[in-house]
């Protein structure tokens, strides 16, 4: 079983989670979509400078980056969570310059959870009820909807775990 990332429910509205995350490092490449999945990957499998192996961590977070003039990448980013008490000075270095190491400070999230095929429609779809209940509730967004998966390649579609998510202002 893959371990995930920790965080804790705060309050729950219809089939939202309010979510409080910790401190997180992350390692991502953008630009690329889905196609930097084997770059993150390389580099969890030993492609670092210190040859060594990090466990994959559940989510794999992707984000669909918003085309302005002049473009300056196309497609998304992707972005594996590094396992608990991974941190910016002990997660080891990439020898590919598009993975970067990222920290992401505590912060609270909506998710809503669906299971099913990983589409754009389906993204589509569950960012506008996301968007609908956090606006109905009165509450602020603090960025753009990005896509949760926990789920391997070779899981039945049925019993895919799938998340939309935004970080939004919320005070507990």
């Amino acid at each position: 079983m893959v371990a995930q990332a920790k965080y804790e429910v705060h309050k729950t509205i219809a089939k939202l989670e309010i979510r409080k995350y910790p401190k997180l490092t992350i390692a991502r490449v953008d630009g690329y979509g889905d196609g930097g999945f084997n770059l993150l990957f390389n580099f969890i499998t030993g492609d670092n400078r210190s040859r060594k192996k990090v466990a994959m961590t559940a989510p794999v977070v992707s984000q669909r980056i918003e085309m302005t003039a002049p473009v300056l990448s196309e497609g998304g980013s992707l972005a594996f969570v590094m396992p608990d008490g991974f941190t910016m000075d002990n997660t080891p270095v990439p020898n590919d310059r598009r993975v970067k190491i990222i920290e992401i400070p505590e912060r609270y999230v909506a998710a809503l959870r669906f299971s099913g095929r990983w589409t754009d429609k389906a993204f589509d779809k569950r960012s506008e009820e996301l968007l609908s209940v956090l606006e109905k509730a009165g509450i602020p967004l603090n960025g753009t909807v990005f896509a949760m998966r926990y789920n391997g390649p070779f899981t039945p579609f049925f019993m895919r775990r799938n998340e939309v998510a935004v970080e939004i202002d919320f005070k507990a």
